[in-house]
């Protein structure tokens, strides 16, 4: 046991290193601007496609999931196997890598440990983590379509966010609520859930006063 935690503790230490290459960042002074200058602030897609158009959207957003994905399927399809190690423990360990991925890609070291709010990155982590079954296939396209459906009837993507991320527990529950490691992959899920909420802090004040900036509004508030 004392191997996996600290292999555990390693991959959650490659998975920020990954998650700190900050795309929207890059791609903003490939462009000869500081996206954290412009639009909210916000180093995440959103900003990126409000600033830079589809191009630099489209290009940070494509980043921020590959970094995601390197790591995480690297563990799941590479070191886990290589290990022998069981399905229950592959998805935990997988879990670890894509949470370092989350912390890195919301508190880079380098830019003074603020970075963007994790939602895309989370995203690529439950795919990878979770479409392992019929079950991860069939809960990643009902989150996909809730997600779709509350920002098509709200428009708030903000609202969409906080909603895919619960994605991380009810995969648990569904699927591993049997495993010995059941407990401390609840407790990762959380961890997921809570870096998200504690980055829309913002966005969930806002959607309570109903000041929160639909998708479309012209106006700039901080919301990816």
């Amino acid at each position: 046991m004392t191997h996996e935690i600290l292999f555990a503790v390693l991959f959650l230490v490659i998975g920020y290193f990954f998650g700190c290459f900050s795309t929207g960042y890059f791609v903003g002074k490939m462009n000869g601007t500081d996206i954290r200058s412009q639009g909210s602030g916000n180093i995440g897609t959103t900003n990126a496609l409000r600033t830079m158009g589809a191009k630099g959207g489209g290009i940070t957003f494509g980043g921020d999931l590959l970094k995601a994905f390197i790591p995480t399927l690297a563990v799941r399809f590479i070191f886990c196997p290589h290990m022998g190690y069981s399905a229950d423990m592959t998805y935990l360990m997988t879990l670890f890598a894509g949470l370092g991925v989350v912390i890195g890609h919301n508190f880079p070291f380098y830019l003074g440990f603020k970075g963007g709010k994790g939602i895309a990155v989370s995203a690529a982590v439950i795919v990878a983590s979770s479409s392992d079954s019929v079950v991860g296939a069939v809960m990643i396209g009902i989150g996909l379509l809730v997600f779709i459906l509350v920002v098509a009837v709200t428009r708030y993507v903000s609202l969409g966010s906080l909603i895919v991320v619960w994605c991380f527990p009810v995969y648990s529950v569904l699927r591993y609520r049997d495993s010995c490691y059941f407990p401390v992959m609840i407790v990762v899920s959380l961890i997921f859930i809570t870096l998200a909420y504690i980055k829309h802090a913002g966005n969930i004040k806002r959607l309570v006063q109903g000041t929160e900036r639909k998708l479309g509004e012209k106006k700039e508030k901080e919301n990816d």
